[in-house]
């Protein structure tokens, strides 16, 4: 899994899996999904990242 902000254009990209992106659709304002082939989501795109989250550039990791 990968997570990526890019503050240019204030998107969080959060990808699950390399497997090349099929369809995108925007599902809420703003939220990006991204399927492969077989309809599994392999991204999350988060646009205007900075006025949906107090801190997109901060990252917590916990395995449970």
């Amino acid at each position: 899994m990968k997570v990526k902000y890019d503050q240019e254009v204030d998107v969080l990209t959060i990808e699950f899996s390399s497997a090349p992106v099929e369809e995108s659709d925007e599902d809420k304002p703003g939220i990006i999904l991204d399927y492969d082939k077989e309809g599994n989501i392999v991204g999350i795109e988060i646009l205007n990242a900075s006025k949906r989250m107090e801190n997109p550039r901060a990252l917590e990791y916990a395995v449970a």
